[in-house]
């Protein structure tokens, strides 16, 4: 499905990784680990096509994935480490907006039922501004029941997540590697994990 070869990057001078070579099959998880500024980050952008590697190729089922190209956008989610709220509109409204940055529209029993899976239903009228952090990762991962993309590219998802918010996104990755989904997830944190395979790749 997913095939990285001899991947290499840089920021400015400075070498982020090389060499960089893995496969991600149906099913697979793949956790990327490693300290801040190890090129975490980077390398979720080159996989979704958003930047280009400095040496080596990725293909997303044969073929070659090309940076702004609309190959990954279309089997791509990708959620960065920034929540990405509008302070100004409700959960209820930032949620419909991030679905359609994906290209999807949600209807509003399905933007209801994401909320009540990750405890906002709550909150849906309230403005993002008046929201914990908790809740605001919450918010930007409920589009995870709403967008349907057979790889997922996740940027540190637990960060501010108590127990129970990391076991809905650990259910949530569940059921998308069992129907044959698979992920990258760049994270410092231990994900509660029930199904599919798991990988870990530590950059330095």
């Amino acid at each position: 499905m997913l095939d990285v070869q001899g991947l290499a990057a840089r920021r400015g001078d400075a070498e982020l990784f090389a060499e960089l070579d893995f496969a991600l099959e149906p099913g697979q998880v793949l956790f990327i680990r490693g300290p801040n500024g190890s090129g975490k980050t980077t390398l979720l952008r080159i996989l979704a096509g958003a930047t280009q590697a400095v040496a080596g190729h990725v293909r997303w089922r044969g073929q070659a994935v090309r940076p702004f190209a609309p190959l990954m956008r279309a089997n791509v989610l990708f959620i960065g480490h920034a929540p990405a709220l509008k302070d100004e509109l409700t959960t209820e409204e930032n949620l419909a907006s991030l679905t359609s940055l994906h290209g999807a529209a949600a209807q509003p029993s399905a933007l209801l039922e994401a909320l009540e899976i990750w405890s906002l239903a709550r909150q849906r009228a309230l403005p993002a501004r008046a929201l914990s952090q908790g809740q605001r990762r919450r918010t930007s991962l409920a589009r995870l029941q709403l967008v349907s993309r057979p790889l997922w590219l996740l940027d540190e998802p637990v960060t501010a997540l108590d127990d129970a918010g990391a076991a809905t996104l650990g259910g949530a990755l569940a059921v998308h590697l069992v129907h044959g989904g698979s992920a990258v997830i760049a994270t410092h944190q231990d994900l509660p994990l029930s199904a599919g395979v798991s990988r870990s790749l530590r950059l330095e």
